[in-house]
């Protein structure tokens, strides 16, 4: 019987089949606003559907929360799917966008892939079972390595490396944080650049569940830490905060709190 974890990732290598062939026919790939400001396009509709295809067909009393289609069902199994994260990378043809898929067990994520389908790389972590990066194939997973994050630090901001995404939002959030250390660019989503070494700390400014669920076990899976900007500790609504360690998530936070209200 296949996995959870398999299932996950089967499921992101048929959503990258559907999203690739409209990345590379973009200028024919019909696309709209949301009402809020938010891009949206055929591949986002066409790519969750084919997900939530996959999970239905093996589990299918599960309950699928996905960014385009909303909740369908109200088990204490839930799938959570971000079927393009970045549209906006997406539609300008910037091979940074994502592919999420988590599975939340009564109110806890318990399974998480994470897929940038066009630069043919693939995250993973299980509860309790480590975080691993693998290159994609052939519509295959191979190359499985096991990642953990960065060991050396001191826990300051000062000096850490950084990133924020996206760059043009939470200009005045992450200021604090920009006053004691640059941001650095990020060729692939910062917080899978934590999970395995390349990063020290990063903000997402801004975001819903489906935006967190997957990253945040990843880089907790390999030894890091994350919250909300509020200290949440399970993914949900609002800006996030990703590190290398407790100390340094709370840390940034500690710069951030005035901005962003406090930390509760």
């Amino acid at each position: 019987m296949e996995t959870d974890l398999q299932l996950a990732q089967r499921a992101a290598m048929t959503g990258a089949a559907v999203a690739l062939p409209h990345f590379e026919a973009l200028a024919e790939l019909p696309r709209e606003l949301k009402s809020d400001g938010s891009i949206v396009t055929a591949a986002d509709r066409a790519v969750e559907a084919a997900i939530r295809e996959v999970l239905a067909e093996v589990r299918p009393s599960d309950a699928v929360l996905g960014e385009e289609q909303g909740q369908t069902g109200s088990a204490g199994r839930r799938w959570i799917i971000d079927p393009i994260d970045g549209t906006a990378l997406f539609v300008a043809g910037d091979n940074r966008w994502l592919i999420l898929i988590a599975l939340e067990e009564d109110g806890e994520v318990t399974t998480a892939v994470a897929a940038h389908p066009a630069q043919g790389s693939v995250w993973w972590a299980t509860k309790g079972g480590g975080t691993f990066e693998g290159r994609i194939v052939g519509g295959r997973i191979v190359a499985e390595t096991r990642v953990h994050v960065a060991a050396d630090g001191d826990d300051t901001v000062a000096g850490c490396r950084l990133s924020v995404v996206p760059e043009e939002w939470g200009r005045d959030l992450v200021a604090p944080l920009k006053d004691h250390t640059p941001a650095l660019p990020w060729p692939i989503h910062p917080a899978l650049l934590i999970a395995r070494g390349d990063l020290d700390l990063a903000v997402q400014t801004g975001g819903q569940i489906w935006d967190f669920a997957s990253t945040s076990l990843i880089v907790r899976e390999a030894g890091g830490s994350y919250s909300g900007v509020n200290g949440r500790l399970e993914p949900g609504p609002g800006a996030s905060v990703y590190a290398r360690s407790d100390a340094l998530r709370l840390a940034a936070l500690e710069l951030v709190a005035v901005v962003s209200g406090g930390v509760a």
